[in-house]
């Protein structure tokens, strides 16, 4: 029995390797490309132009949102400072009712 599994797999082996791809011949190098035509340097040239122009916008909008951010915070402190505030003074009058 064992002797006839290693002969079924070496029968396999070389059925599959017979039957597997052949190997086929490289094609031929790609042609050299054509020189860069003046209008796509122009393009390219726009392109870039166009990127600073958008860099400096998104610069500015990021500017925009920190100040933003910044008079936020500032909101939000006052708030809180006058809660404190509140709450000190709804915590006296309590004790003070208390002590009566």
């Amino acid at each position: 029995m064992n002797k006839s599994l290693v002969l079924a797999a070496l029968v396999a082996s070389v059925a599959l390797a017979a039957c597997g791809k052949k190997e086929e011949a490289m094609p031929a190098p790609a042609p050299a490309p054509a020189p860069v035509a003046a209008p796509v340097v122009d393009a390219a040239a726009s392109a870039a132009k166009l990127a600073a122009s958008a860099s400096d916008m998104a610069a500015s909008a990021a500017v925009g949102a920190a100040s933003a951010m910044q008079g936020a915070a500032d909101t939000a402190k006052d708030a809180a400072k006058d809660a404190v505030g509140a709450a000190k003074d709804a915590a006296a009058a309590a004790a003070s009712a208390v002590k009566k």
